[in-house]
């Protein structure tokens, strides 16, 4: 069931109240007898499961191997040939 949070109109206390979605809401200060208005704030989100992430979204590889890095391959020379005791070269 989720919080709301009221401020009185007239002597500005905060009352928070849990409550359904289908209860009416609050109305009457229970100190002074004022108006009561709903408080609307920010809502905390945690994202949990995959997709979330920049990494989720790479290709379809599982989720529990990190992506190799691009980056690593690019910069390195390639291998150099084998070299043997003949020449291929037509002297």
């Amino acid at each position: 069931m989720p919080t709301y949070e009221y401020e009185c109109q007239n002597c500005h206390l905060r009352v928070e109240a849990v409550q359904k979605f289908s209860d009416a809401p609050l109305s009457v200060c229970e100190s002074c007898g004022g108006q009561l208005r709903k408080v609307f704030s920010g809502v905390g989100i945690v994202f949990k499961g995959s997709g979330f992430y920049k990494t989720d979204s790479r290709g379809s590889t599982s989720s529990s191997t990190p992506p190799a890095s691009s980056t690593a391959t690019a910069t390195a020379p390639p291998p150099a040939p084998a070299t043997t005791g003949t020449s291929t070269s037509g002297d």
